[in-house]
């Protein structure tokens, strides 16, 4: 399994990004693929992800602005960041469940992981 992550850059506040996660040896639609993030001296936190089914589903702070969403046919995962703010700034990894598992925000239901990519957000 492999999952290719891409899309991260600089971006000022109020901006937007798209990420997107690229698999391999896994298929989107029939596993939960979930995005995390890590800012600098913290711990990695969910961030949202989208279940086998299509549904999803998001931390707080990001409801509302950012959409993770899939294509089946490139069988990759997107997540849509709009109104972006300094504190989006993280390394965001695209990770695969590949059991379904019902904890979805915590990161040991997680298998496999992409590399990360860097957003930053200047103020």
């Amino acid at each position: 399994v492999q999952l290719q992550a891409s899309g991260g850059g600089l971006v000022q506040a109020g901006g937007s990004l798209r990420l997107s996660c690229a698999a391999s040896g896994v298929t989107v639609n029939r596993n939960n693929m979930g995005w995390f993030r890590q800012a600098p001296g913290k711990e990695r936190e969910f961030v949202a992800m989208i279940r086998w089914s299509g549904s999803a589903a998001y931390r707080d702070d990001v409801r509302g602005r950012f959409t993770v969403s899939r294509e089946n046919a490139k069988n990759t995962v997107y997540l849509q960041m709009n109104t972006l703010t300094p504190e989006d700034t993280a390394v965001y990894y695209c990770a695969v469940d590949i059991n379904r598992n019902v904890s979805i925000r915590d990161s040991l239901s997680y298998d496999y992981w992409g590399q990360g990519t860097l957003v930053t957000v200047s103020s």
